[in-house]
């Protein structure tokens, strides 16, 4: 017998992973409006977002669910990445990502739901 999901935490995290990725990206883009945000920083915030999508794909297709419902309650560029991260036939890794290509597909698909 597998262990239950509780739906409730799958939840936050999408909800982080969202959050986390928009500061990562933001970051990325604006690395000067945050001098305090230091390498050793984006690691954790990296890492942390890592550890939030890895609670998703362990609940499998609820986390799935879960994500796409939070993007169409939300539907902004955050749940919208987490939703794609979770679609991937591969498990993605956030250092592996070209950010600028993550961007232009956010944007490109920024209507599905």
């Amino acid at each position: 017998m597998s262990a239950p999901i509780l739906r409730e935490i799958v939840r936050q995290h999408a909800e982080m992973a969202a959050f986390l990725w928009t500061v990562y990206d933001h970051h990325l883009q604006y690395p000067e409006e945050n001098p305090d945000m230091d390498e050793e920083r984006v690691a954790r915030l990296v890492e942390r977002l890592e550890a939030h999508l890895d609670g998703l794909r362990v609940a499998g297709d609820i986390g799935r669910e879960i994500a796409k419902e939070l993007y169409a309650e939300y539907p902004e560029p955050g749940e919208l990445f987490v939703v794609r991260m979770l679609s991937a036939t591969k498990s993605l890794r956030i250092v592996n990502l070209d950010p600028a290509k993550v961007r232009a597909w956010i944007s490109a698909n920024q209507h599905l739901t």
